[in-house]
């Protein structure tokens, strides 16, 4: 009989909702990445309304910085990446996971500064993103920092994205989503990765991350891809996610239905 390790990427990411992809960048290139990153972070590289707070619905315990920092389209910020290897290394592992048709849909990155201790809350992708006929997506997690449970590392619910989707609701400063969820739940999954290394996930895999409590950031650059197809689609129907208008809003209707978490 065959082991959840005798399967391929694509059949353990079909299974499970998401799967390690190994690494994607080397020491070097991560260094690279680090510097780019750091430059957004400084305000050097402009990211304007780009620039948010996923923890904005907490206290901010240093006002000059946020509690978790998101830059939507830093390739359209910065369009050197698009020439870099990540994007090429990213598209490759999409193609493998949800097929051929999969192109760049958008990107982004989230920054953990050391000891703000803010959670990223429990949600689901697809949640945020308009209804369309075909749902394959991927969105490729890559660790610029060792990422471990006390510094914020992914968490998934295995199996989850097979059933329908969760209730979203505001957080309580209105200004992001999130879902019922804990670690505890039958299913959830840490994902610890070392610098260089990645996660996937789809879109309908709900999942979370613990606030950093370490010396350390954690910094994460993540490529999220979809059929061409739906691609067109979005785009034709305005909504860009996020380059055009920054919001984070429920947009999926099944999202906006009161579906609980089996527990």
């Amino acid at each position: 009989m065959a082991t959840h390790a005798d399967l391929t990427l694509s059949q353990k990411f079909d299974m499970d909702g998401f799967v390690e992809t190994g690494r994607l960048l080397s020491p070097s290139e991560v260094d690279t990445y680090r510097d780019i990153y750091g430059r957004f972070l400084s305000g050097e590289i402009e990211s304007g309304d780009k620039r948010s707070d996923l923890g904005s619905h907490v206290p901010r315990r240093n006002e000059a910085q946020e509690n978790i920092t998101q830059i939507m389209w830093p390739s359209a910020l910065h369009k050197p990446l698009l020439d870099m290897p990540l994007h090429a290394r990213a598209l490759d592992m999409a193609k493998t996971l949800i097929g051929d048709d999969a192109v760049l849909d958008f990107d982004m990155l989230i920054h953990k500064a050391a000891h703000t201790h803010v959670p990223t809350p429990w949600h689901q992708d697809a949640a945020y993103w308009i209804d369309l006929p075909d749902t394959r997506a991927v969105s490729i997690w890559v660790a610029l920092d060792d990422a471990v449970l006390d510094n914020g590392c992914m968490w998934y619910v295995q199996g989850s994205h097979k059933q329908p989707l969760r209730r979203h609701y505001p957080t309580s400063d209105g200004k992001n989503i999130q879902c019922d969820g804990a670690e505890d739940e039958p299913g959830a999954t840490p994902v610890p990765l070392a610098a260089g290394q990645g996660v996937a996930h789809s879109g309908t895999t709900p999942h979370y991350s613990r606030g950093n409590a370490t010396d350390s950031v954690r910094r994460a650059y993540i490529l999220a891809f979809r059929p061409a197809e739906m691609l067109r689609l979005e785009r034709e129907r305005g909504f860009d996610v996020g380059l055009t208008e920054n919001v984070r809003v429920i947009r999926n209707s099944e999202a906006a239905e009161d579906h609980r978490p089996q527990r």
